[in-house]
């Protein structure tokens, strides 16, 4: 389902309340399909009814309100959860009935973590998707077959959409709202709702969590290290004989461990400093880079916003935290 042309078809949106799907989204969904048909119905365009799909005692994926219903959605939204993405035999539950609707010619939609379901069904296998930036490492673990980008917000692949953060549900509606209804109804029901259509990119919000569960206590010492420096400048000899190995061993293995390169590493520590830095203090930008290990300001706000998708000053103009000092 590529495109939806506004009132030809009927059109049924299925919300799946799988076992801790994110209730906020679930409901949000629901509000925001039905602003958007209050305001579908004043130009005549046909009502878009919503309905929320659980497993039911015998395995089966039903409709909450009317499990006898043969009746299936047309287009299926699957939020993220709370605790984090589901397991491979969580999702196994929901793969069949995925695929058959996909086959069926349904349209897809994920936030979150919602699109490790449609990974587990090998319904993501070669396409590009979006998850939450948070879960980018397991997704890459368990799907090394998709083509994942984090940075995006939304991936719109015609007949599936996948998109980030916990709160991207939000863009989410706003993309099937223009696929169902059409880009004056979506206007109208993006200036009820107070969302900005504008575009974002999950980038903006994504912070550097480096993996320290790897068991290579030498490449940890070293990750312990490079925290407390504070983006004082260090090169690999210092680090390979902080680990007490080998130049090149050491390459290697913080490499397997931390799945960067040290000075990619070092990189991002220190833009994740100057974010707080940003955020927390009125230093100049350029105080700033100096002081996480940047001579050439120049070059560190060209990789600033090579990471983030912002400038420093739009970074601390959208995440300012209170005055600072």
């Amino acid at each position: 389902m590529d495109r939806i042309e506004p009132g030809s078809a009927t059109i049924e949106v299925g919300v799946l309340a799988y076992p801790g799907a994110h209730e906020a989204a679930i409901l949000g969904m629901t509000d925001l399909i039905t602003i958007a048909n209050r305001f579908a119905g004043e130009k005549g365009i046909a009502q878009v009814p919503v309905h929320r799909w659980s497993l039911d005692t015998a395995g089966l994926v039903r409709r909450e309100d009317q499990p006898s219903s043969e009746s299936l959605p047309n287009v299926v939204v699957i939020p993220g959860r709370l605790s984090g993405p589901p397991s491979a035999h969580e999702a196994a539950a929901f793969g069949p009935w995925l695929r058959a609707l996909h086959d069926k010619g349904t349209l897809l939609a994920t936030s979150c973590a919602g699109s490790f379901l449609l990974a587990e069904a090998g319904l993501l296998d070669g396409r590009a998707a979006s998850t939450h930036w948070a879960e980018a490492a397991e997704f890459r673990r368990r799907f090394n077959k998709v083509k994942l980008e984090v940075d995006e917000i939304i991936i719109d692949d015609g007949d599936i959409i996948t998109a980030g953060g916990l709160m991207a549900w939000t863009d989410l509606g706003m993309r099937l709202c223009e696929r169902i209804f059409g880009p004056q109804v979506t206007m109208q029901t993006s200036r009820f709702m107070l969302i900005d259509l504008s575009g974002r990119e999950q980038r903006n919000y994504k912070s550097f969590k480096p993996r320290v569960d790897h068991g290579d206590d030498a490449i940890l010492s070293v990750q312990n290290m490079l925290q407390s420096i504070d983006g004082k400048p260090i090169n690999v000899f210092q680090m390979s004989r902080e680990a007490k190995l080998e130049e090149r061993t050491f390459l290697r293995r913080f490499k397997s461990a931390t799945g960067l390169r040290p000075t990619e590493y070092v990189q991002n520590l220190r833009i994740e400093k100057a974010k707080e830095l940003l955020q927390t203090t009125r230093r100049s930008v350029e105080h700033i880079a100096l002081s996480v290990g940047y001579r050439d300001v120049t070059a560190f706000r060209r990789l600033f916003k090579r990471d983030t998708g912002l400038s420093p000053a739009d970074f601390r103009k959208r995440f300012r935290n209170g005055l600072g000092t």
